[in-house]
């Protein structure tokens, strides 16, 4: 079992859940027009969870090769406006290249590594990693911040404070300032009352931290 297992794709899947059950809860108060709004952002938030769920598990695209070779790689963590994310800085043939992947507690105390990787996996002493994303020849934006080279013995702990639920959805939170705007742009073509600004804000917020749960939101 991936939910309430401590596996590093917990936390995405239980938030898509959430998001889920948000939709769920007021898809039987709306209109037809309003259910059928609620029903398509329901088919969106399954159809990408779907998709990012079987990339990180190595099974698409399937045209990549799964060839593995060894490579060295490096932490970093990015910030960018309201996104903070993990990458692994891959260097393998003299440039390096960078792959996003889901928040992992190993991931705090790593210092350059060897790991073998393919172009759908990545195995790091024997512990699986999952990507979060595409391996990309540029770097990403924003304020990129390198893993020391040393690991910080207070690192553990940190990171168990960090990971806890609560704070991770806290964190994952930030982005839902933009929700009751766009649950008011919701109210103003649908022409609904307080209700369904409550139903649009609802479940425009719970999108937004599935959004970046999905994506590996990075809670350090």
């Amino acid at each position: 079992m991936i939910v309430g297992s401590g596996h590093t794709l917990a936390y995405p899947i239980t938030v898509t859940i959430g998001a889920l059950a948000v939709c769920a809860a007021w898809a039987p108060f709306g209109t037809l027009d309003q259910a059928a709004a609620i029903a398509a952002i329901a088919l969106g938030i399954i159809g990408y969870s779907g998709y990012r769920i079987a990339v990180a598990h190595g099974l698409l695209p399937f045209w990549r090769s799964g060839t593995r070779r060894t490579v060295r790689v490096t932490r970093i963590r990015q910030q960018h406006r309201l996104l903070s994310r993990s990458w692994l800085q891959v260097d393998e043939t003299g440039r390096p290249r960078w792959l996003p992947v889901y928040f992992d507690p190993v991931l705090t105390t790593l210092t350059e590594s060897t790991a073998e990787l393919t172009d759908r996996t990545i195995h790091l002493a024997g512990h699986r990693l999952y990507p979060s994303g595409d391996i990309r020849d540029v770097e990403p934006p924003g304020r990129v911040i390198d893993n020391p080279s040393r690991p910080d013995p207070d690192a553990p702990a940190r990171t168990t404070t960090a990971t806890r639920l609560r704070r991770r959805l806290l964190f994952d939170a930030q982005s839902t300032v933009a929700a009751p705007f766009a649950a008011l742009l919701w109210v103003y073509l649908d022409n609904g009352g307080l209700p369904a600004f409550l139903a649009a804000t609802s479940i425009a917020a719970a999108a937004a931290v599935w959004l970046s749960a999905i994506r590996g939101s990075d809670p350090t």
